[in-house]
């Protein structure tokens, strides 16, 4: 696999791609999970942006480095800063452990490309 196979954008692409063939085999499946996306992501209790960065620290312990990139990409639209970002990481890696550590690592690395997408 190519550097630019591995960017952020990429593997967004390639995401989506999959999700909507998914959708095509399983619509009625998709729609509730992306219903439910909708609502436990709306503004609550907590705001959407802090809902984005638990997701992040949460798919940086999942190791699950698409999730990484669909919620840097939310996280980032919700209008967290990337200092922020680093702040939820650090949770991230206190209970991911090392594991953690790597993977939120590619979590930083997937804010700094989108951050630089969008200048």
């Amino acid at each position: 696999m190519s550097e630019n196979e591995n960017s952020a954008s990429d593997r967004l692409q390639r995401f989506e791609s999959n999700l909507q063939s998914l959708a095509a085999v399983q619509p009625s499946v998709m729609k509730a999970f992306w219903r439910l996306h909708k609502h436990t992501t709306a503004t609550a209790a907590l705001d959407r942006k802090t809902k984005e960065l638990i997701a992040l620290a949460i798919s940086v312990v999942m190791r699950c480095d698409d999730c990484i990139a669909h919620h840097a990409k939310d996280v980032l639209q919700a209008g967290a800063t990337r200092d922020e970002v680093a702040d939820a990481l650090a949770v991230a890696t206190l209970m991911g452990g090392g594991v953690g550590l790597v993977y939120a690592t590619h979590a930083i690395e997937t804010i700094d490309q989108l951050l630089d997408q969008a200048r």
